[in-house]
């Protein structure tokens, strides 16, 4: 594991005012963000949002058109940042790799690139679990294997910074599973990890912070609570009961708008069937429509309560 010299409250990735311009087209429009050592960090956004052309700039492999980029202190286009990239790994979008290679080829032709030892190679392709092929040429390789495959080289030479553009591309569940499992680990080592994905389920419950960006500026950044709150949005409360006590429940139910006290935020029925029950609440009123549940007893057989996904959440933004 490489030690890293400078404090630790110094954060990991410091942006300032960051613009990208390509002719009459704004990019990257004004961006500051701050993410921490050690923190998982989601980063999403519509097609076009400037997500990948912030990383890029983050990664130092085009240049900001105005502002300021620091990775362990190091800014991007200074003479320091050379040493700060060979602990930088990143995993782009689109994997592009010699088909006549073999996976343990492929991984020892990056390793000489990134001057990382090529005995480590093999330990890599088991991390990634791609053990059993490694001698297959990648030409053989499924669209998930090169995807490990990618997500292999990114992890050569033990980096501290982890960009992964959309990585759980071609995985399928298993695999998906395999892939978070070994980002904790990583975290658990102080590595700080950086995601884009469109699956915005998968990132709903491992990432503490994300951001959310549209047209080149960032709209909203906090963890996905602190960004329901933000957004206000409704809650959904399910009631399980009996069929014969469905229309007693929702009679009450119906009645809990005037029981919040707040004027214009009436509960509202979403559906009810079978003894299912699914009501929508705004956020204050939460406590005082399960207390109006809990008060009918034995008539409600169970409560769920849904908050927003991320995927509401960031709709929510967009709208």
């Amino acid at each position: 594991m490489v030690t890293i010299t400078q404090p630790s409250s110094e954060p990991a990735i410091a942006v300032c005012g960051v613009h990208k311009r390509y002719g009459a087209l704004h990019a990257v429009n004004g961006v500051d963000l701050t993410i921490q050592r050690g923190e998982v960090f989601g980063l999403i956004g519509h097609n076009g949002a400037g997500k990948s052309t912030l990383f890029k700039m983050m990664l130092g492999l085009i240049p900001v058109s105005q502002g300021e980029i620091r990775i362990h202190g190091a800014r991007v286009d200074g003479p320091g940042f050379r040493e700060v990239r060979r602990r930088m790994g990143y995993l782009p979008e689109n994997v592009v790799l010699y088909d006549n290679l073999s996976g343990l080829e492929t991984l020892q032709f990056f390793a000489r690139l990134k001057g990382v030892p090529v005995n480590t190679c093999a330990a890599t392709l088991e991390r990634v679990g791609l053990t059993h092929a490694s001698h297959r040429a990648v030409r053989e390789y499924s669209k998930g294997m090169r995807q490990r495959l990618g997500f292999a080289q990114a992890l050569l030479g033990q980096p501290q910074v982890l960009f992964l553009d959309e990585p759980t591309t071609g995985l399928d569940p298993e695999a998906i599973r395999a892939f978070y499992a070994t980002l904790r680990d990583l975290q658990e080592q102080g590595v700080t990890l950086i995601l884009t994905s469109h699956i915005l389920a998968e990132l709903q419950e491992r990432v503490d912070r994300l951001a959310i960006m549209a047209s080149g500026k960032i709209q909203a950044v906090g963890s996905v609570q602190a960004l329901r709150d933000q957004v206000n949005m409704p809650l959904s409360i399910t009631v399980n009961c009996a069929p014969t006590d469905a229309s007693t429940v929702q009679n009450v139910l119906a009645q809990v708008s005037g029981l919040s006290g707040l004027k214009g935020l009436p509960t509202h029925l979403l559906g009810s069937a079978a003894g299912h029950i699914t009501v929508q609440c705004p956020r204050e009123a939460k406590m005082r429509v399960l207390a109006t549940l809990a008060g009918l007893g034995a008539l409600v057989q169970d409560i769920h309560v849904m908050e927003p996904s991320l995927e509401d959440v960031f709709f929510g933004f967009a709208d």
